[in-house]
């Protein structure tokens, strides 16, 4: 089949590798524009750009999907389908009404739940204990289109959202290869959300940081792991301000305030939380140091039994 690819980030990069493994023509591949990142501000080429060019598949970076540019682009390649994965930017109809076969995308949570721009962060943010990928029509709304295909996975306890984000980027490359498949075959029957059922996943900011030790363990335990790698949890200890990497559930606190410090020498970090329950924190980051383990922390900045933690905004 003929296909347009449509990615930016390294959530995409399997998605369009199953496609040319699975022996599609891909005769365009759009991604964002580069952009400048770290100290010296050097243009960065987006990882689907990266992919795209190290196979010699041909790559188109417009700035707006809006002002005529892209569809000129398209109409000229006329794709039998558009895949999206992770692009970056909302499709006009005049570009969703192009392909024979319609546009499609792969969306890292099971619609419609978790619609919007960080699904994967808020399905661990909220507990969730399974997940999965939507491969769906897309249409005028964020992420209201028809589903295609569905495939679950359960999210693990000490799963973080990195973690997670690389296996959902598998299992939704697979899946769209499938889905692909069928289309062509004619084989598939869109069904439409329920949106009465929908959530959203807005994207995250670093006001979400702040650790808030009257929560429960498991909240802050997942608070940890959803907001892992960016914007990390936030806590502050001996007065300097750390990101917290790792945590574990750590059993009962003993009735201790919320926000008490339990244990603190050789064998780690221990804090009392709002449920009667306690928290390890096993790897943390202080401001301008690399990562390092709780114990590691401690022999430099040691914290007295009984000091109470307090959210820091």
């Amino acid at each position: 089949m003929k296909i347009v690819f449509m990615g930016t980030p390294e959530f995409a990069v399997p998605s369009l590798k199953a496609l040319v493994g699975a022996g599609h023509e891909i005769c365009g591949v759009f991604t964002q524009p580069d952009k400048p990142k770290n100290r010296g501000m050097k243009l960065q080429e987006p990882p689907v750009k990266e992919y795209a060019l190290s196979i010699g598949l041909p790559v188109f970076q417009p700035a707006k999907v809006r002002d005529g540019e892209a569809l000129g682009i398209l109409q000229a390649l006329n794709p039998d389908l558009i895949a999206v994965a992770a692009y970056g930017k909302i499709l006009p109809v005049d570009i969703l009404a192009l392909p024979r076969l319609g546009c499609v995308n792969v969306h890292s949570s099971l619609l419609p739940k978790y619609r919007g721009a960080a699904p994967i962060n808020w399905a661990i943010l909220n507990g969730e204990d399974e997940t999965g990928v939507t491969i769906m029509y897309m249409a005028e709304g964020m992420d209201t289109g028809d589903i295609l295909t569905q495939a679950k996975t359960p999210i693990g306890l000490n799963e973080n959202a990195a973690q997670l984000f690389v296996r959902l980027a598998d299992i939704g490359a697979g899946l769209l290869v499938e889905t692909v498949a069928a289309l062509e075959a004619g084989k598939v029957s869109p069904v439409p959300q329920d949106s009465a059922r929908a959530s959203y996943a807005p994207m995250l900011s670093k006001e979400q940081s702040p650790l808030d030790w009257t929560r429960s363990a498991r909240q802050l335990h997942d608070h940890v792991r959803g907001l892992y790698p960016w914007p990390s949890a936030l806590m502050v200890l001996d007065g300097i301000r750390c990101k917290v990497l790792q945590t574990a559930l750590a059993g009962e606190s003993g009735g201790k305030t919320p926000g008490t410090v339990l244990q603190a020498d050789k064998k780690g970090l221990r804090v009392a939380c709002g449920d009667g329950q306690a928290l390890d924190i096993l790897e943390l980051q202080p401001n301008g140091k690399k990562a390092m383990s709780s114990p590691a922390f401690l022999l430099g900045h040691p914290v007295s039994l009984g000091t109470i933690l307090t959210k820091q905004e």
